[in-house]
């Protein structure tokens, strides 16, 4: 049986398969167990094969490929237009047929096992700096209730935890608690400073992060996260670069009206945020004769608020990473503003 495309909803145990013809015509409609998978694409001759760019995609593309099969993956956002009325798993699997069948629909490039296996550091590193987040709100939630309160930030968490424990008005259930979670967020921040530690061996060893850590508001934890996450040929340009992070304005242009609103938010999520982060670190030094300060930056800041202002120079930031890792140069510092 010739395909012209196989198109595959995903899931834990059961995976739907709908295929079609060069016609487009519907000639399979399948439900195959994960057991079943490799045995079955290997008896089917080379062909197109497309899924949702979502978790488990990517190893299944690279078992496809190594068959001779042709991939596409694509983005659930992308498919979601294209759903019929009653979701179910055929009706997800057609739809990522018909938006497959779009020539100009957009596509994720399949990730290598290395360039996987890079990011779960980063990854887990964004875990604990959460989960850190909600066990120090819980802990000063709670320590309201009994009318104490203490300044924001990591900082004031031992302070805060040693006049829980010890102050006598809190009852002795309450104190045993406020000790374990004071534990709780020590053994937390310490788990998060030996990542640290590695992603800083890794920024040392690894010299595209070298050079993107000479960027004004790229750091070492910024720079070795950009240095393994991003493969700059997946980019055509820098801008292209930019709006892929979401720091690009959303725009709802209609009648030859031109709208732009706020920045799409689009993209990798960890990313963008490093970057704004970093850009308001800039923002908040900048003033006249500063390194980091370029005349660019302070006539935008005399103009437009400090937020903004940080979202523009992001903007610019990614551009400049992505030249760079592109071309293989090294940060060319701007001149001083007078």
């Amino acid at each position: 049986m010739e395909f012209k495309r196989i198109s595959i909803d995903t899931s834990k145990h059961i995976f739907t398969i709908h295929g079609v013809d060069g016609q487009d015509r519907v000639i399979l409609r399948r439900e195959l167990r994960r057991g079943q998978m490799e045995a079955f694409f290997a008896k089917v001759p080379a062909t197109e094969i497309a899924l949702e760019a979502c978790a488990g995609s990517h190893h299944w593309a690279r078992k496809f490929s190594a068959m001779g099969h042709q991939i596409k993956l694509i983005p659930p956002q992308y498919v979601k237009p294209f759903v019929k009325r009653g979701k179910n798993d055929r009706n997800d699997a057609e739809a990522i047929s018909e938006a497959a069948a779009r020539p100009n629909m957009r596509t994720v490039p399949v990730k290598t096992v290395d360039e996987q296996a890079a990011t779960i550091v980063v990854k887990h590193r964004e875990m604990l700096v959460g989960q850190r987040t909600q066990a120090i709100n819980a802990l000063r939630g709670h320590a309201a209730e009994f009318g104490i309160v203490a300044a924001k930030g990591c900082g004031h968490v031992e302070a805060l935890v040693c006049v829980l424990t010890n102050e006598a008005a809190i009852p002795e259930g309450a104190r045993t608690m406020f000790a374990q979670m004071g534990r709780h967020i020590a053994e937390l921040d310490l788990k998060i400073r030996t990542i640290d530690r590695q992603l800083l061996e890794q920024h040392k060893a690894n010299p595209v992060s070298q050079r993107l850590a000479a960027i004004p508001g790229v750091g070492p934890i910024s720079a070795i996260t950009l240095a393994i996450s991003i493969n700059p040929a997946n980019f055509e340009s820098g801008r292209h670069f930019a709006a892929w992070l979401g720091l690009t304005p959303r725009e709802h242009s209609t009648g030859g009206k031109h709208r732009i609103g706020r920045i799409s938010k689009a993209g990798n999520e960890r990313l963008r945020q490093l970057l704004v982060v970093g850009a308001m670190s800039v923002v908040r030094y900048a003033k006249p004769g500063s390194k980091s300060a370029s005349t660019w930056l302070l006539q935008l800041l005399e103009r437009r608020p400090r937020k903004i202002a940080a979202i523009a120079l992001a903007n610019k930031i990614a551009r400049i990473i992505w030249a760079m890792m592109a071309r293989g140069e090294a940060y060319r510092r701007q001149p001083a503003s007078a």
